[in-house]
């Protein structure tokens, strides 16, 4: 499929690009790594003291596939983060099956952990992907390169916001609840034109999947928390 006629699906179920698709397929050859805030993309927000914050199989896999796909594109392995203001162990325990790269706990200023996830890295601010979804996110947004905001319809006010200030890229159609997240990617998937590619090596499990799933794999998640003022590293101990 076409990158132009998987864009023209994602407008037709209620995406809004508010980078036309060939700008944003432009943003994407200059990514080398996609940072999640938590909370309102991996799932709806809700929270409870007794309830831990939840994330969808669904999701899970599309960032999986979403990273599988960069490296069919781009030749090289993704570096990921997911920034969050709690100490939330759900994030934990999927960075870490997941092999995500660093994870940031208790970060509200969520600036102070981008610079020191991409000084970390040796990456410039626009070479990174940011989703997220709330007002407490938009210090990130008005600084990388490439931004999407998982829709709440609900949020008309904050829509309007980061439209007319030029904060998102593309806004999803549907909620963290309702797999935003997995729309988000795919739809950067469809944007590159490799979808069909990503989806038929995992089903075959080829030899690049093989090769992309060991260098997955072997990746050490580092932890990270804000005190003090200042970002420092964490032993994480959920086992």
């Amino acid at each position: 499929m076409e990158p132009n006629a998987a864009a023209n699906m994602f407008a037709v179920m209620g995406g809004k690009f508010l980078t036309p698709p060939k700008k944003l397929r432009e943003k994407l050859r200059n990514i080398r790594a996609y940072v999640f805030d938590w909370d309102g993309v991996f799932n709806s927000g809700a929270k409870s003291a007794a309830t831990p914050s939840t994330f969808t199989e669904p999701d899970s896999v599309a960032t999986n596939l979403l990273r599988f796909g960069h490296l069919l594109d781009m030749g090289n392995h993704p570096i990921t983060a997911i920034i969050t203001g709690e100490n939330n162990p759900t994030a934990i325990q999927f960075a870490k099956r997941e092999h995500i790269t660093a994870v940031y706990s208790k970060t509200i200023h969520k600036i102070d952990a981008i610079e020191h996830f991409c000084a970390a890295h040796n990456l410039r601010l626009d070479e990174v992907a940011f989703f997220f979804d709330d007002v407490l996110d938009l210090s990130v947004a008005k600084k990388v390169g490439l931004r999407i905001c998982i829709g709440r319809s609900i949020g008309v006010l904050f829509n309007d916001y980061i439209s007319r200030n030029n904060l998102a890229d593309y806004l999803t159609a549907v909620h963290g609840g309702n797999y935003g997240l997995r729309e988000a990617c795919e739809m950067l998937m469809g944007v590159r034109g490799n979808h069909e590619d990503a989806f038929e090596g995992r089903i075959q499990f080829t030899g690049k999947y093989e090769s992309y799933l060991e260098q997955r794999n072997s990746i050490p998640t580092q932890f990270y928390t804000r005190e003090s003022g200042t970002i420092q590293s964490v032993q994480d101990d959920i086992e």
